[in-house]
């Protein structure tokens, strides 16, 4: 039994890198989760969490090639900074109050869907509903 279970995280986590890539941290763990725990059960949803959540956070939403065209484009606006007094990372939930947040433009596919600020001097990608940050560009 135990070697099922490990044999099915094994190919999980082989399979979690295309599934998280496009997810970022948190996203890349609720697939990694769930497709854990369909292929190994408890055990699996806790690696599977783990690996599509690293995995998520390292390919985060923007690619490594749109990163740099994206920041350059949030310059371009001259979108004013929030001061936030925290540390910023992803998960962060912003305040609905004094934050200003701005579509995503379409040629940025893989955030469509998300809202873009800037919080201490940095373009983050914010899920709409929730206000979560997703991703910080750096």
């Amino acid at each position: 039994m135990r070697l099922k279970v490990f044999l099915a995280t094994a190919a999980l986590a082989a399979a979690l890198p295309l599934a998280a890539n496009a997810q970022g941290v948190i996203g890349g763990a609720e697939r990694g989760a769930a497709a854990g725990g369909a292929a190994a059960g408890p055990v699996g949803a806790a690696v599977g969490g783990a690996v599509g959540a690293v995995t998520g956070g390292v390919a985060g939403v923007l690619g490594v090639d749109e990163r740099p065209r994206f920041r350059e484009y949030v310059v371009r606006e001259h979108v004013p900074s929030y001061r936030y007094a925290e540390p910023l990372r992803p998960g962060v939930i912003l305040p609905e109050e004094g934050v200003r947040y701005y579509d995503v433009p379409a040629e940025y596919g893989r955030a469509h869907g998300y809202r873009y600020t800037v919080v201490n001097e940095h373009p983050v990608l914010v899920e709409p509903r929730t206000r979560r940050v997703i991703e910080v560009i750096e």
